[in-house]
């Protein structure tokens, strides 16, 4: 790519605009971070003292009166503001990249589709972990036939945190959108989806399981896929003992990979896309194997591919400057949120839901 680069506007820098798409941004060719939204001194000190060339606005507002000298804005604020930050950029005639969830409801994030589609312009959900090193590990093996026919596919994103740490993502007001269910599971219902299409049926059980906490911190989703395949995907803060985060079986044979993609943990420390990036130990690596488990040295050791956040924003980058295809549209995000919303009703009524 060359030329001048795409003027970013960032709303919002806490965990996900400070660690994620920040750094990211920054790191893009073709992008260029221009401004970041947050009215909090000390995290506007952070993104000055981060980027020392970048313009800082209290609001949003601040931000959208200049909407002419921005190119992309990116919404990494609370979830309770996506829709309404997300309608104002489109309708200022500005392509979005919203993190996840779109919205709160498929319906909202369906709305959000058209209004882009009707002004033609980028709407872009951030799920990133379609670029984890497992996720994009397990696509290689399964478009390369080694497991056969999957049948079943474990996913887990289990964290042992049983005191809560409190902030919107824990409140059990609605309007805040909060509780894992939307935030972790957001990531592996999408990855559900992308590997074995669309979901027929969901169950679901949600807990509240620590005291003080006040939305759901131990989720439970079962999908029945239309290709047949079941999805068992397991999200929680109060898992004292951590499962595989992937275990996938199959006609031929299994994969069976342990630990998160290091780039989260990487960027949370300061380090940057290079050489090298989110890649990892080979005592780290997955196996695949049949018959036998992998804690007693079963099948063989499968090197994990590099993961590769970096790469969902220069597909945004290729498809402002080049035209190419959106690497997360909202109507893939409507679709992961259909099955959010019936894991919701499944848990509430005790019932199977038929999408």
């Amino acid at each position: 790519m060359t030329g001048t680069p795409l003027r970013v506007g960032l709303v919002g820098y806490g965990l996900a605009g400070s660690v994620f798409h920040a750094p990211l941004i920054a790191a893009t060719e073709g992008l260029a971070l221009d401004t970041v939204v947050t009215s909090n001194p000390e995290r506007q000190q952070q993104a000055r003292a981060e980027f020392p060339d970048v313009r800082l606005a209290a609001t949003p507002d601040e931000l959208f009166a200049r909407a002419e000298e921005l190119d992309l804005i990116v919404v990494a604020s609370p979830n309770k503001t996506h829709v309404p930050l997300a309608t104002t950029a489109l309708k200022a005639g500005l392509p979005v990249v919203v993190d996840k969830p779109v919205a709160g409801t498929a319906a909202e994030a369906r709305e959000l589709a058209a209004l882009a589609e009707e002004r033609e312009l980028l709407l872009s959900v951030f799920q990133n972990r379609r670029w984890d090193n497992d996720f994009l590990t397990l696509r290689k093996l399964l478009n390369e036939g080694e497991l056969g026919d999957v049948w079943r596919f474990e996913s887990r994103f289990e964290r042992w945190r049983p005191k809560p740490k409190g902030g919107w993502r824990e409140s059990g007001d609605p309007a805040e959108i909060g509780g894992l269910l939307y935030d972790l599971g957001s990531h592996v219902v999408d990855q559900a989806l992308v590997l074995f299409g669309p979901a027929a049926s969901v169950y679901a059980e949600t807990d509240i399981r620590r005291p003080g906490a006040e939305t759901d911190d131990d989720t439970f989703i079962a999908i029945t896929h239309t290709s047949g395949v079941r999805s068992h995907l397991y999200v929680s803060a109060t898992t004292a003992q951590l499962g595989p985060r992937f275990r996938v079986l199959g006609s031929l044979a299994g994969y069976v990979k342990y630990g998160l993609d290091p780039q989260e943990a990487a960027l949370r420390d300061g380090q940057r896309p290079g050489p090298g990036w989110g890649t990892e130990d080979e005592s780290l690596w997955g196996r695949v194997g049949s018959g036998e488990s992998p804690v007693t040295g079963g099948g063989r050791a499968e090197p994990t591919l590099p993961g590769d956040y970096p790469a969902y924003y220069a597909a945004v980058a290729k498809a402002l400057l080049e035209g190419a295809p959106n690497p997360v549209t909202a109507r893939e995000a409507a679709a992961a949120l259909d099955v959010l919303e019936a894991a919701r009703r499944s848990a509430r009524e005790k019932v199977t839901v038929t999408l």
